[in-house]
């Protein structure tokens, strides 16, 4: 979902409908539904200072970092001397919460509608993609299992050249190939939920038996008092999973990595928090790059 971010109050004068054009230096070929999403600034004090806007704003309250309405984006029009005019004279309220001057752009906006609520949300500049819990597993699904080497060839099953040639894809590759393998699957993850407010964490996974070594990566997310397991590239346990505390995440994924080896010693497994590593990794470097993030205890 395309999303336009505004300072306050305009974001609220907006979803009050008091706001129906929001006036920007650039102008948009996109049409379509928006939402509109109120920045972390707080209101400057010039516009505190502003009487007939802050009137017009009233007793609202606001919900800064937040998505708080949704519209469509109509049209968007080049501003001559003569539509500055014509909104100055016959649109006051309009003239009162832009900036409108020749050469800028009149972003026009409809069916606006408040969110009963508010969605946390980081926020960009410009027109930015928001995307919830299911629109991101929804866009994953698009994505197969297999891996992509150095000269940029795919592989769907076959592993035995995986360890020499492997290349970690940035997003945009994973987008592009459709596909990936879990270490490929979890940028692409944290890329899809960057601009949720969402705090992550993407762990990696070994069992050191000083031959295959076999891993898995996995991406958890807070949201309330619960954590949750997002999995796509594990296809056995696809899905959003729901757990009390990390404790209880942890404990499950292992559970489950576990009943996935051929054979277990206890002691060889290890569990580490890695941050986003650099694309274009090899298997041997992005093993050690994850490897020397911080060790989580099992």
């Amino acid at each position: 979902m395309k999303v336009l971010s505004l300072t306050e109050p305009y974001a609220s004068l907006i979803k009050n409908g008091k706001k129906r054009i929001e006036t920007r230096s650039f102008k948009t070929n996109y049409r379509g539904s928006l939402y509109i999403h109120a920045s972390k600034t707080k209101i400057s004090k010039e516009v505190l200072c502003h009487k007939k806007l802050m009137q017009l704003v009233g007793s609202c309250s606001f919900h800064f970092g937040s998505i708080i309405a949704k519209c469509e984006l109509v049209d968007c029009i080049y501003m001559t001397e003569e539509f500055v005019l014509d909104i100055k004279k016959n649109h006051p309220q309009e003239y009162l919460c832009g900036d409108y001057k020749v050469g800028r752009y009149a972003w026009i906006l409809d069916h606006i509608e408040p969110l009963e609520a508010p969605i946390k949300a980081k926020g960009q500049l410009g027109l930015w993609n928001y995307y919830d819990e299911e629109a991101i597993t929804s866009l994953m699904d698009a994505i197969a299992y297999g891996w992509v080497d150095k000269k940029g060839d795919r592989h769907l099953e076959d592993m035995d050249l995986f360890a020499g040639v492997y290349k970690l894809q940035s997003p945009g590759e994973v987008i592009q190939s459709k596909l990936g393998v879990c270490w490929d699957q979890v940028e692409l993850e944290r890329y899809y939920f960057k601009n949720t407010a969402f705090p992550l964490t993407t762990y990696f996974l070994v069992y050191d038996d000083h031959a295959q070594s076999p891993t898995h990566t996995f991406l958890v997310y807070e949201k309330g008092n619960k954590v949750y397991w997002f999995e796509h590239a594990w296809e056995k346990y696809r899905g959003i999973h729901e757990y009390a505390s990390y404790e209880d995440l942890i404990q499950d994924v292992k559970e489950k990595f576990i009943g996935d080896l051929d054979a277990y010693q206890e002691g060889n497994l290890f569990l580490y928090c890695y941050q986003k590593p650099k694309y274009g990794l090899s298997t041997e470097d992005f093993y050690r790059y994850c490897t020397s993030g911080k060790q989580v205890h099992l």
